[in-house]
């Protein structure tokens, strides 16, 4: 993954053109590519994302150097930053033989397992895609790690975005995922110490190929290995 999140949407884009010229190749056996790592400081919005969610003016951001960026993915605001591992797995879900809807829930599952290596308890909630902790004395319902994809001719693009050691202060100038009364959460503040930002992610890579049935060509950070 680029840290330009801007670059790693025009590799994406790309990547989900080769991905779905495969499909119509007799000889390739690939089902798709894998991008991941982390991007410099970014607010996104869902297709559907709401501009009121965004709780600072467009200036403010602008004086801070980050961007506003209106994606095609599914879900409302997110931000994405330093000490977040996105990963954005680009597949043909024909030749996986998985629907939209199965696919996220693939990708939860992937998520879930890596945390619970890490003794991190999680569920899903049925009105809201991503991977959620339970509330804990005063702390709320609390989202680890959002989810928002974007599936066009069985190809898929974005993923997920799991908050490791992210800076979790930047939520505060956005109603997170368009809610109001849930929180955010890392891995570093569950645990008082995150894990090895490397380590997560090759544990969440290897999480990915088990779920999915495929094999990853590379574990290495920023890279976008064939699967």
């Amino acid at each position: 993954m680029p840290p330009d999140y801007g670059e790693g949407q025009r590799q994406q884009s790309q990547l989900a053109d080769r991905v779905l010229s495969w499909r119509t190749d007799p000889d390739n056996s690939r089902v798709g590519c894998y991008l991941h790592g982390e991007v410099g400081h970014v607010y996104t919005l869902g297709v559907h994302g709401k501009i009121s969610n965004l709780l600072v003016t467009k200036q403010a951001l602008e004086r801070d150097g980050i961007s506003l960026v209106r994606t095609d993915r599914g879900g409302d605001i997110t931000y994405h930053g330093p000490g977040q591992l996105l990963g954005y797995p680009i597949l043909d879900l024909h030749r996986l033989g998985l629907g939209v809807k199965g696919y996220i829930e693939a990708l939860e599952s992937a998520v879930m397992l890596t945390l619970s290596a890490y003794a991190i308890a999680t569920i899903r909630l049925a009105d809201a895609p991503g991977v959620w902790l339970e509330p804990k004395g005063a702390r709320p319902l609390r989202k680890i790690c959002a989810v928002g994809v974007h599936v066009n001719q069985g190809i898929t693009t974005h993923g997920f975005a799991l908050n490791v050691h992210t800076d979790l202060g930047y939520f505060t100038r956005i109603n997170p995922c368009g809610f109001t009364s849930r929180g955010v959460t890392s891995m570093a503040q569950e645990l008082g110490n995150a894990p090895p930002f490397a380590e997560v992610d090759g544990l969440l890579s290897q999480r990915l190929a088990q779920v999915l049935n495929i094999k990853i060509g590379s574990f290495s950070a920023g890279s976008h290995p064939t699967v």
